[in-house]
This record gives C-alpha cells, structure tokens and sequence, in this order.
C-alpha cells in the first residue's frame, strides 16, 4: 500500500482497535463525497462556536463485546487522571525529560528524513523511546509539529530547518479537532481520524498524498506501530511476533533489517501498512496459523468481527506477559 506508517506507538486494547484498525486498512483516504463533507480548517484560524462531533463512519464503529471487570482499571485511571490533571504529573513528566536529556543528550536514536516532492518528513527522537515528527512544506518553509513531547528537541529542529511552525497535532488529545476535520497548511492537507482506544480522545493524522504526488502518510500516535505495541520497540515487538508465528518468513527477515539498524543506534520508522500485515501479529487475527497459536478460544459465536476481538485480547494479554519477562 502506498501509506506509510510515521508512528509512534501501538497501546490499543482489546476490541476497541479493531474496528478501527479496519477501517484504516480498508481505506485510509476517505473518498470525495467524504472530503465535501467535512470542513477544512485552515490552521491560522479558529473555530468559531462549538459544533457537535461528526459521528464516526461506519467502518470506525467499535466491535460489540461482553465486558468483563478489570481490577486494575480504577488504578490505571487514578494514574492517568494524577498524571493528566495535577502537578504531581507534571513534575513527573519534567523528571522524564530531564532523566532521558541526561542520558540521550543527541536523542536515543538517529533518524533520517522522507522526501517526497516538496514535502518533509522529520521524525525528532524524544524521551527514551518516543518520536515526536516535523511535517513540512519544503516550498513555503512551513511546518506541523506532531506530537512535540520535548519542545526543546522540537524547537532546535525547527531552528536547523529555517522553517515556521504553524500548527501543532496532538495524538492523545485534541480539542479542537473533530473526526474528519482538515487542517491545511502550504500544500499539506492533514485529516484527522477519530480512534478511541489508547486514550478516549486519541486521533491519528493523515497525511494526502495527492497534492504532493507522494504517499499518503499516516501518524499513528499509539494506535498502530512497527510490529504491534510499542514507541522504538520494533525489536521487542518482532520478538513477540516470533513466539505467536514462529515461522512467518517477513517476520524473520524484518527482524534481521531491525537489528542491523539498531546495533547503528538508527530509528525503525517508518513501515509500511502493506508490510505491517504481512508480520503485524495485531493485524492479522485473520490468519489460520495466527489463529491456531493462540490456542483453543471460546468457541464460535457467529460474529467474526466478536472473535476477532477476543483474539486482540488475547494478544494484548500475552504481549503483556511477554514484555514483563
């Protein structure tokens, strides 16, 4: 597929992702009538009145599922509230940087820009594992910032580039953006695509192709990365898929090109949607073999999309376990 994945992170749980992951996969570049549809919003200006939310299309609706009780999730939302809302997250937050600035004073990988006539993609290593990314507009000089996690690695970026930030794309957290809104900048047109799951208000950004004449890119913020869950876990990650499909031949072979990168200290990003599901163990819950290693399940239900999911779970929980050890 001609997408590539810009991401940072993979967390999604269970049901939630698989719709959402579908829907991507089946059609990342939501077609004409779609796009006149939603609006555009230029990224000088701002929204005037509060508009309700655009519903989710129907490929993005969440797979229905028996909820069972998970006693760590009122800790998990303690944590996450501490950690979103107080002060004591924020001095936690500035430890991080901090702690990762000390160890990783040039950042905890290098990376190399995509060119693509006219346009720039810049991924910015940040904290101990995270990619934080520059999109620019090589003929205007302008530049989206997606997800800057340590403004100080952002902003020398921007220095070294001699380029004007204009916008800035949250992930975890967006306000202003709705499903399907469009942020345009020089020749750069970024949809934004609702997917819950990681965070309630997690969205990834598109990134089109076509006014570049380039591949649609997509920033997939912890909804899909190299090989399953992770920021630069691309190792472990393959690991993981190892012991689930041990004899898939694109896992071994993308193993091997990991490897060689990071003996380099080099980044992984960015994959291909076409290459994640030929080794991406969350993105191939269809395949019989896949099936099989997860061991006997529930039994059928006549709802593939409900035992798809199940088998997200199941991963989740097993890729839990695998990186505890």
């Amino acid at each position: 597929m001609a997408a590539v994945v810009a991401a940072t992170a993979l967390k999604g749980r269970g049901a939630r992702n698989a719709r959402v992951l579908r829907g991507i996969l089946a059609g990342a570049t939501a077609n004409k009538a779609s796009h006149n549809r939603t609006r555009a919003l230029q990224s000088h200006s701002s929204p005037e009145g509060k508009e309700e939310p655009e519903p989710l299309s129907p490929e993005l609706e969440y797979i229905p599922r028996k909820r069972g009780k998970n006693p760590m999730k009122a800790v998990g939302l303690a944590w996450y509230s501490l950690y979103t809302r107080t002060w004591l997250g924020y001095l936690f937050y500035r430890q991080q940087l901090r702690r990762a600035r000390n160890r990783y004073p040039k950042g905890h990988s290098k990376t190399q820009p995509r060119l693509f006539n006219g346009v720039k993609v810049l991924p910015i290593p940040v904290l101990s594992d995270n990619y934080s990314y520059l999109i620019i507009d090589t003929q205007a000089q302008l530049a989206v910032a997606v997800d800057p996690s340590d403004p100080r690695a952002v902003q020398a970026s921007i220095e070294k580039e001699g380029v004007t930030l204009v916008a800035i794309l949250c992930t975890h957290k967006h306000c202003p953006l709705c499903h399907q809104d469009v942020v345009s900048v020089g020749r750069l047109q970024i949809r934004a695509l609702a997917t819950p799951g990681h965070t309630q208000g997690h969205l990834v950004y598109l990134l089109d192709g076509e006014p570049y004449k380039g591949p649609s890119c997509l920033f997939s913020g912890d909804l899909l990365f190299l090989s399953g869950c992770g920021h630069e876990y691309a190792e472990e990650n393959l690991g993981f898929a190892g012991v689930v499909e041990p004899e898939n031949l694109a896992r071994e072979r993308k193993m091997q090109w990991v490897q060689r990168q990071r003996l380099e200290r080099k980044g992984t990003c960015p994959s291909t949607l076409g290459e994640e599901r030929s080794y991406n163990p969350f993105l191939r819950t269809h395949c019989l073999a896949l099936q099989e290693a997860l061991g006997p399940g529930p039994g059928p239900t006549g709802d593939d999309d409900y035992s798809r999911a199940q088998l997200l779970e199941e991963l989740r929980r097993l890729k839990d376990m695998h990186k505890s050890k």
